[in-house]
């Protein structure tokens, strides 16, 4: 299975090109389109998004990767396989939280693959698309060559910051729940927000936090947008309250 993140967003002409590589390499490989609005040229809290979706997919899959400002420039084209599966993309912190987050050893490999033609500003398409494919199809011998891995020893496992806002304007941030922290209070925005259950549990339009689907720390207001009510965006931080400290404008209000 081949999986597609970018940050290409929704509308043009990028995500249609680099799809039409894989199947035309990959014909019998199901392509999927994971994510293509990863937070834009932010490879940082692009890469705690990754390691949470990842997560639940299975051993074998293929992820082609492209969040890349520096497209064309001095970054490695890199694959690294972690938890039985390979990520395809550039070295530039992408792949950093998956491979502090594995289970299992992780192995880092530059692709030594040059296509014929390559373009200065769609190494998706030219250059990792295809490299993905043979990944896929087993057919990927002389592409690849073992290269040591980033420097990971200050690349913290958790990331306390907002990494990504959604369709509802929840905020999901870069924290993988822990059952210690059930109950605490969360500070965000000037605000120290109680936990929640579910949304139902909660008064139209008063903020909480929630553990979501991926078993991140997430913030949102019911029937109405977080990002919006409490003025965050991605990188906007968040700590956890000393207990003991009572609500200030979370739940309810």
């Amino acid at each position: 299975m081949l999986a597609m993140f970018t940050d290409f967003g929704c509308h043009g002409p990028y995500l249609g090109q680099m799809e039409a590589v894989l199947r035309r390499e990959a014909p019998n490989v199901p392509v999927i389109d994971l994510i293509n609005n990863a937070p834009r040229t932010d490879p940082r809290h692009s890469a705690y998004l990754l390691a949470a979706l990842a997560r639940w997919w299975p051993r074998g899959t293929v992820f082609l990767c492209v969040v890349d400002p520096g497209v064309g420039g001095q970054r490695r084209p890199v694959a690294m396989a972690a938890d039985g599966k390979w990520f395809v993309g550039p070295d530039n912190g992408l792949f950093n939280t998956v491979a502090v987050q594995s289970i299992d050893h992780v192995d880092w490999f530059e692709i030594v693959w040059r296509p014929g033609q390559l373009s200065a500003s769609f190494h998706g398409r030219d250059l990792f698309a295809p490299v993905a494919a043979a990944l896929a199809t087993g057919k990927e011998a002389g592409m690849l060559r073992p290269c040591p891995g980033p420097e990971l020893s200050q690349w913290p496992e958790d990331l306390a910051e907002v990494i990504y806002v959604d369709h509802y304007g929840n905020a999901i941030t870069g924290l993988t729940y822990r059952h210690d922290w059930r109950g605490r209070m969360l500070a965000v925005a000037g605000r120290n927000l109680a936990q929640a259950e579910t949304f139902s549990d909660v008064a139209e339009g008063g903020a909480f936090w929630y553990v979501n689907s991926m078993g991140l720390v997430e913030v949102a207001v019911n029937r109405g947008s977080a990002a919006q009510a409490l003025g965050i965006g991605i990188g906007a931080p968040v700590a956890w309250v000393a207990e003991g400290l009572p609500p200030a404008g979370g739940i309810g209000s």
